[in-house]
């Protein structure tokens, strides 16, 4: 399924931020990779080469737009599907397919091509200039909190979103173009917890662990949490204003 993409249309949104700090990240690489599709493997290993770099928050999105060749995604979510295709029309250049990444919320990638998304990056952090909020994340006494500082640039508003991740996933796959084969998934996305809007000033955002988990997974199958600050909107995803990550053990 090399590079099968879906026809969607509209303008290009970009933004213009300063750059970001020191010791921060400087990308947010997301991969939307299926369990049916013969071509993700090799993005899906590179995910974990990726994720061993502390400068990167990588996260995997399965999607669900495959399941109909015969194999149920164990780990995707329809709502991966959809943010995709978002950001397909925010960026008005009707590119859907597996694998691919997309960086910093506002330029895609060939997920297997590394050199590629190196490129990437390097391109919004001379464009788009992303993730300038040094945003803290910590897990105590039961709470997820999240601060987010204000901010000292024009860019003054955007989404702020949490995910349970499991690090790694192995799945054996039973049909489809990948059958007979034992995959391993990193740093799955299990759901989004929209923490609420950040409009320029410090605020502070917080949950309790407990209300994390839902049917499809326990607390005992994430093993960290990231949150991201971007702009934009749920259905106009923008550039990557601020993340972090933080462990559960």
């Amino acid at each position: 399924m090399n590079y099968r993409t879906i026809a969607f249309s509209a303008a290009l949104a970009c933004a213009a931020v300063t750059p970001a700090a020191a010791g921060e990240p400087r990308a947010v690489v997301e991969l939307f990779t299926s369990q049916g599709c013969s071509s993700c493997p090799p993005a899906d290993r590179l995910m974990g080469q990726l994720a061993q770099d502390p400068s990167l928050v990588t996260l995997s999105l399965p999607v669900d737009y495959w399941d109909y060749l015969g194999w149920k995604d164990t780990l995707a979510l329809h709502g991966n599907s959809n943010r995709q295709r978002d950001y397909a029309i925010t960026r008005g250049d009707r590119e859907v397919y597996t694998p691919q990444a997309v960086i910093n919320g506002v330029v895609h990638a060939l997920g297997s091509d590394k050199a590629a998304i190196e490129n990437a990056i390097a391109k919004t952090r001379r464009s788009a200039a992303p993730l300038t909020l040094p945003v803290k994340l910590s897990v105590a006494e039961g709470k997820v909190s999240v601060h987010v500082p204000a901010a000292e640039d024009g860019h003054r508003s955007g989404e702020v979103w949490l995910f349970p991740v499991t690090s790694k996933a192995q799945v054996k796959i039973g049909r489809g173009e990948n059958r007979g084969r034992t995959l391993l998934y990193y740093n799955v996305v299990r759901r989004w917890v929209r923490l609420g809007d950040w409009n320029g000033k410090a605020e502070d955002f917080s949950i309790p662990l407990a209300k994390l988990p839902n049917a499809d997974f326990s607390l005992n199958d994430v093993d960290h949490l990231a949150v991201i600050v971007q702009g934009g909107g749920a259905a106009k995803p923008g550039v990557m204003l601020g993340a972090a990550t933080a462990s559960l053990h």
